[in-house]
């Protein structure tokens, strides 16, 4: 990422806000170059790049390593009355159909440079990346990705997974979903509200699972894997009654079901979130953000449908943490699902970054330079932690870290990121195996451009080393490179026979019921670690 990227989007508390994910952060990975771009035929035939599917005659490109279907259609359009309506299959194109161009971002506030379309409404597209030459009869895995983002922003295609295909010899699936207002809108008597772009997500799943064949890989192994938004959206599909005879495995990086962050810990004036809202929580947003776009009465959708969508974007960022159960996708709150045991019993790796919530401490501070500072530390652990701030403010005092930053952000990492996803490891452990993870090299690839606290392996620093980030490798050290390449061994490992394997390295960790280590993805080494001490979750629960 080029340093004046603007990696880390900050924008100010709405009124209205409900879902405060995005207000402080988007870490939309903004990239000068966008997957695709990197691409070049080179005109010797190993596999065909010419494929028949389910949209069309698709005509693809070849690299030195991989082909590339981008920009398939894998849904109708959203547009015009399919706006706010639950994806319908996409109609088979008479006409070859050019799939060398990654399609348009879905609508978000804040542009998505690179090379193609656009943002669009007409955005439910996917990108396809196979190895060169497939040599399995039995077909390759199928790992099918769904971006971060906070629900309100990113596309599939910033995420260039040739280096992720080749070495893991697996076909690798990016996804774009609506985001924002024109994924998450809810009202009172609309088909579907709250869950628009997750039921894009399952499209997704269905086109690729009905089209595996043709592209070389096995549809009865598919592995769904996301990071932060995408990991929740991943994690919340476990507890759905849609998932069942659709996916196989889970991989979840940064987006546990069980996230929770208290008052105050996101954006000092935003309330308790998680990654999922209720329904009347979700139609309570929804009628507001109508209510601020003029339309009231019995017909708010028909109103908002008759609006351009760069006036519906204004409300965007009042959808971030939207994805609502209480619906026919998902009929309870994951978290609660999961604690129950009631879940998907298929393999998961879940885990996340050592230094999760820097990159959205920083992002305040880079707005607002005396948010967090010595005198008002202990004003901000008691706002959030009510009658346990005492028990906080020992457990991390001011004078333990470089900064007041560094602590405030140690504290919500533990409480927020860390100990429930664990929580959630230990949990998911009775159902089937589940592996945990940390990834913690301090050197990480600087993806946001923040410079107000150190981000070390801070909240999306991870996902360079399992993809290009916009067709540019970021990995500069040996260390970097090696943790790379156990990254994409393990999770295909697991994508192929559910058993995470690199060679060379410490087996993967199964969690249980009572687990305190980890895999820890460390900057010297990749070892087990004590987890919970570490994140001091014996006390955070």
């Amino acid at each position: 990422m080029h340093r004046d990227d603007p990696g880390i989007v900050l924008r100010a508390p709405s009124t209205r806000t409900v879902g405060a994910y995005a207000l402080i952060v988007s870490i939309s990975l903004v990239l000068s170059v966008m997957v695709g771009c990197s691409a070049t035929s080179d005109g010797s035939a190993t596999g065909p790049i010419e494929i028949s599917t389910t949209s069309g005659d698709l005509h693809g490109i070849r690299t030195a390593h991989v082909r590339e279907f981008l920009g398939v259609r894998y849904a109708q359009p959203p547009v015009g009355d399919r706006r706010w309506t639950v994806p319908e299959p996409v109609t088979r194109s008479s006409a070859p159909v050019d799939a060398t161009r990654a399609g348009s971002p879905c609508m978000q506030t804040f542009p998505v440079p690179g090379d193609h379309p656009p943002p669009s409404e007409d955005c439910l597209t996917l990108n396809i990346t196979t190895p060169r030459t497939i040599d399995d009869p039995t077909g390759l895995p199928m790992m099918v990705w769904w971006h971060g983002g906070g629900y309100t922003t990113g596309a599939g295609s910033a995420y260039d997974a040739q280096r992720l295909a080749d070495r893991g010899n697996v076909i690798v699936v990016t996804v774009n979903y609506r985001l924002g207002i024109m994924g998450y809108l809810n009202t009172p008597g609309l088909d579907g509200g709250g869950d628009f772009g997750f039921a894009d997500q399952v499209e997704s799943l269905r086109w690729v699972k009905a089209n595996a064949r043709a592209l070389g890989g096995d549809p009865g192994n598919m592995t769904v894997f996301g990071e932060s938004a995408g990991a929740m959206s991943a994690c919340a599909l476990l507890t759905s009654p849609a998932a069942r005879g659709l996916v196989d495995r889970a991989i979840l990086a940064s987006g546990s079901c069980m996230l929770n962050w208290p008052a105050g810990t996101l954006y000092p004036e935003v309330p308790a979130q998680t990654p999922y809202a209720s329904q009347p929580d979700s139609q309570a947003t929804g009628v507001g953000a109508a209510e601020q776009l003029g339309c009231t009465g019995t017909a708010v959708v028909e109103c908002l449908r008759t609006l351009p969508a760069e006036r519906l974007l204004t409300q965007n960022e009042n959808f971030s943490n939207q994805l609502t159960y209480g619906t026919p996708l998902l009929p309870r709150d994951p978290a609660a699902a999961i604690a129950d045991g009631q879940r998907l019993a298929i393999p998961v790796i879940t885990g996340g970054n050592h230094d999760e919530h820097r990159s959205f401490v920083g992002g305040l501070l880079a707005m607002q330079p005396d948010a967090v500072t010595a005198a008002n530390y202990p004003a901000l652990v008691q706002k959030s932690f009510g009658s346990r701030a005492p028990g906080v403010m020992t457990r991390y005092p001011l004078d333990r870290y470089p900064s007041p930053g560094v602590a405030w952000a140690t504290v919500v990492t533990d409480a927020a990121w860390a100990c429930p996803t664990l929580r959630g490891a230990r949990l998911m452990s009775s159902a089937a195996p589940t592996f945990a993870y940390e990834f913690a090299d301090e050197t990480a690839p600087d993806v946001s451009g923040i410079t107000t606290i150190p981000q070390a392996a801070a909240h999306a620093t991870d996902t360079p080393y399992y993809f290009d980030l916009g067709g540019k490798n970021l990995l500069t050290s040996p260390r970097r490179r090696q943790i790379a390449d156990q990254f994409i061994d393990y999770w295909t490992s697991f994508a192929r026979n559910e058993t995470p394997h690199a060679d060379g390295a410490t087996e993967m960790i199964q969690a249980t019921g009572d687990a305190r280590d980890v895999l820890r993805f460390g900057t010297t080494s990749t070892r087990p670690a004590d987890f919970a001490t570490e994140h001091q979750c014996d006390f955070w629960g």
